[in-house]
């Protein structure tokens, strides 16, 4: 996952940017398949920036949220760590 959010589901303990294996595993056999529902709701392509890519991702993450009645989805963010956090 490239971008700066990630959509997941409030029960997936995992982090999805740094155990993504663990986390697409707790996902599907949950049955949730974020990813493939993602897909089908951001409208990506190769012919635009990873930028716009980003931003189409983050706008299909906040629509699935919007009409999640079911309220099992949320947003995560990337969190950056410099140098000095790490120390």
């Amino acid at each position: 996952m490239n971008g700066s959010c990630a959509l997941t589901t409030f029960d997936n303990p995992y982090n999805p940017f740094e155990q993504f294996s663990d986390w697409f595993l707790f996902d599907v056999e949950k049955g949730y398949n974020t990813c493939a529902y993602l897909d089908r709701i951001a409208h990506t392509s190769d012919q635009f920036s990873e930028e716009e890519n980003n931003q189409e991702i983050e706008r299909a993450i906040d629509e699935i949220i919007r009409y999640d009645f079911m309220n099992i989805y949320k947003k995560v963010k990337r969190t950056k760590t410099t140098k000095a956090d790490k120390t």
